[in-house]
Order: C-alpha cells, then sequence, then structure tokens
C-alpha cells in the first residue's frame, strides 16, 4: 500500500491543487450531493440555494482556467464550432419566451463548458482519467453506505423497490453514472500500470453496483464501453487489426441504425422498456407538434420546461401526452425545441466532429482509453435522455472535456506543454531564429 500511495505521489507531485479542484468540479456535476443534503425529491432541482451551491465550485473552474491558461486558448480556436453552439444558446435570447431565464441558464451552461475546457486543457489522459476515477470512486462508496446503512434512502422504495439508486433519486440516475465511472475507473488502470490492480477493483466494483441497481440501459452502457476500451486496446496491435476493428465498429453501428428504424421494438426489448419508451413517445409527439410552430428559431434555450401557463409551449405538450414532462427524453429533440432547426444542425455538426477526432486520435494513439468509450455510452443516452447543450451536468460536461482533449495538441499536462514550448523557443533562438 505504501508503495502505491508513494507512486501516486509521485506522478502528482506539483499539482495536488489541480487534482483536488478538479475532483470537486466532477462531484459537483454530479449531483452526488443534491439528494442527500436536501432530500429525495425533483421538487428543490431549480431553488435559488441549488444555484448557489455551484458557485464554489464555479471557481474551482476558474482556478484550473488560470492555471492552464496557455493551453486554454489553444484550445479555443481549435473548437470553433462549440463555442458558436454554445454563443447561440445566448443569442436564441432574442426569440426566446422568458428571456431572463435563459440568459441566467446561459450563465450556468458557460460555466459548465468553462470547467469541462478547464480540466481537458490542465491534463493528461492519465491523469484526467484518475481525477474522474477518484471522483466516480467516492460517489460509489457514499452510495454504498447509503444503500447498506440506509436502505430508506439508498434503495428505490415505491416504484422498482429494494433497487439501489444510492445518492440519486432515481436508480437509472446511479447506473448511468456507474457506468461511465466504470469506463473511467479502466482507462485509468490502463493509463496508470502501477496503479492497474486498484484501479481495476474500483471497476468491479462499480459493475456490481450497476447490476445491484437493475438499470439495463446502464448494464448495456457497460457493455459498450468494455467494448470500447478492448476496440482500442486491439488497434493498437497494429494497423491491420485497426483497420478490421474499424470496417467491424463501422459495421455494427450501420446495423444499429437499421434496426433502430426498421426494428425499434427489438432495442426497447433490450432495453426492458415498453414501446413507448415509458411514455416517452408521447412526449416526443407532442414536442414535434410544437416545433411545427416555430421550427427554424425554437423557443429559446432552457425555457420549454419550466414556463407556465395556458398557451406555452409546455401547457400543449402535457395536452398531447397527458401528463406533466420535465425534459424532452431526448438530447436531439431537445436542441432543436430551444435553438431550432439550425442549432439542431450545429449540434449535429459537433457531435460528428467528436466522433471523427475521437476516431482519428485512437489510430494515432493519443486518444486516450476514455474518449471512444465514453461516446458509445453517450449516444446511446442522446436517444432517451435530454443531455446535450444541459448546464451543470456532469455528462455535458465530459462531452466537451472529450472533445477539447481530442482537439488539443498532444497528449501532455498544461505544465508539460509549456515546459515544451519554453524549450522550443529556447533552441530557435541560439539558432538564431
Amino acid at each position: 500500500m505504501s508503495r502505491l500511495w508513494t507512486s501516486f505521489a509521485d506522478d502528482w507531485r506539483g499539482r495536488w491543487w489541480s487534482l483536488g479542484f478538479a475532483v470537486c468540479v466532477v462531484l459537483a456535476f454530479s449531483q452526488v450531493w443534491q439528494a442527500p443534503l436536501f432530500g429525495y425529491s425533483d421538487t428543490m432541482a431549480d431553488g435559488l440555494l441549488i444555484r448557489a451551491f455551484y458557485y464554489p465550485f464555479y471557481i474551482c473552474g476558474i482556478a484550473l482556467a488560470v492555471i492552464a491558461w496557455r493551453r486554454l486558448l489553444s484550445a479555443t480556436w481549435r473548437t470553433p464550432l462549440m463555442l458558436a453552439l454554445v454563443l447561440l444558446c445566448l443569442v436564441s435570447a432574442a426569440w426566446s419566451i422568458d428571456p431572463a431565464t435563459t440568459i441566467r441558464r446561459f450563465v450556468a451552461l458557460f460555466m459548465t463548458v468553462l470547467c469541462a475546457y478547464a480540466m481537458a486543457a490542465r491534463f493528461s489522459w492519465a491523469r484526467l482519467t484518475e481525477v474522474l476515477a477518484i471522483a466516480f470512486g467516492f460517489m460509489m462508496v457514499l452510495s454504498v453506505v447509503l444503500a447498506v446503512a440506509f436502505p430508506h434512502l439508498g434503495k428505490m422504495q415505491e416504484l422498482f423497490p429494494g433497487a439501489w439508486r444510492g445518492a440519486w433519486v432515481e436508480k437509472n440516475a446511479l447506473g448511468a453514472l456507474m457506468s461511465l465511472g466504470f469506463v473511467a475507473a479502466a482507462a485509468a488502470a490502463l493509463h496508470n500500470p502501477s496503479r492497474r490492480v486498484v484501479w481495476g477493483v474500483i471497476a468491479a466494483c462499480m459493475v456490481a453496483v450497476v447490476l445491484l441497481s437493475t438499470s439495463k440501459t446502464a448494464l448495456l452502457g457497460i457493455i459498450i464501453g468494455f467494448g470500447g476500451i478492448a476496440f482500442i486496446w486491439f488497434a493498437r496491435k497494429g494497423p491491420v487489426i485497426g483497420i478490421v476493428l474499424t470496417w467491424l465498429a463501422v459495421s455494427c453501428l450501420l446495423g444499429f441504425g437499421l434496426v433502430l428504424v426498421f426494428q425499434p421494438d427489438l432495442i426497447f426489448v433490450l432495453l426492458g422498456k415498453d414501446a413507448t419508451l415509458t411514455g416517452r413517445t408521447f412526449i416526443w409527439d407532442g414536442i414535434r407538434r410544437v416545433i411545427a410552430e416555430r421550427p427554424n428559431t425554437g423557443y429559446g434555450y432552457g425555457v420549454v420546461w419550466t414556463t407556465e401557463g395556458e398557451w406555452t409551449p409546455l401547457a400543449k405538450i402535457i395536452r398531447v401526452a397527458s401528463f406533466r414532462p420535465y425534459h424532452a427524453h431526448s438530447s436531439w429533440l431537445e436542441v432543436w425545441l430551444g435553438l431550432g432547426i439550425g442549432g439542431l444542425v450545429l449540434w449535429a455538426v459537433v457531435f460528428a466532429e467528436t466522433w471523427l477526432k475521437g476516431f482519428y486520435r485512437t489510430f494515432r494513439g493519443d486518444g486516450g482509453y476514455f474518449a471512444l468509450p465514453f461516446l458509445g455510452i453517450f449516444t446511446l443516452s442522446t436517444l432517451s435522455e435530454s443531455m446535450a447543450l444541459s448546464w451543470n451536468d456532469l455528462r455535458w460536461c465530459l462531452f466537451v472535456l472529450v472533445l477539447v482533449k481530442l482537439s488539443l495538441k498532444g497528449d501532455v499536462d498544461s505544465d508539460e506543454a509549456e515546459e515544451s514550448e519554453t524549450a522550443q523557443s529556447r533552441l530557435l533562438d541560439s539558432l538564431g531564429f
């Protein structure tokens, strides 16, 4: 154990503040604190006290941005489409049905994106995966303690009684985050061989927690994550294997798309849901009718689900769905609903850009073990969850982080990048350039 600690301390020497800031940011956006502190209910999710809780963690993100400011500036001009998409959320205040709320939520979105840029700029994949593994490990331990010692909190009571929900209101939230935690811990094990056993055990524990949550979607996410990591590992064995695996991956994606279009019931059975996706299709029907009234501009960023009134878009969706939804349950419809067709197209381009960069950097050898598996899980989740452009949301933060990390030159820490640039500058000076 002392040898492990010595190895960990050596690798992180001089970077303890950055480690602490980053872990705090990840924990804040995971919302692991909300239910234990404020109760297992969604009623306070947009309250003033909840919003104020994020402010200290925004400061942590700003501190990381200051530490890595040179590399962060490099990241901005390498990701213009992402910045344009985020800026469009602010511009949408011009046609928003609630401009003040759009601006307020844009501020939270901007801070979420800033934190993602800062973490991507600050850390190499080896250190970044350990940051994530530490944060997800804390979430797992807290959830296990709540489920075992305080089952009235850590387990579902009315719906799906006995299923673990840990530190979150609903079991699927625990399962979704633990599936990402599995990928983070497995990637940390591969990036840090001296601590491979520790992170491997933690990854296995996260699989166990997913099973206890009974979330089939999360279990499918772990299968995708494991497959993604195996794909990267084999792809690095040589160009021939890489080409074969690429064709296999493309074939699987095309096959999945065909099944989704022509036999969607098979997907629902795999996810353990009925053909309405637990009422989601009724919500989508209402959203499509509302979008048809303002397809080009949408209704403004982040306001549809909280703007009450008899003639609001929400009221029309409720009349079609016959119940009150709280988001679109689809990242694609959510973006279209808020930003119009232009925003939807821009989001689709950013999404495709991230995938293409993920494949490119994987075969180049510096894409890390986290990016592609995460993108696979994220893509699956976008079909039935609203995550794109979500403020104070860990999964959106990680998506932006992955895009930025894949866009930056080289897989190094910000201080190592600055040292390299300084050395190159000195060499050029010595040569008279």
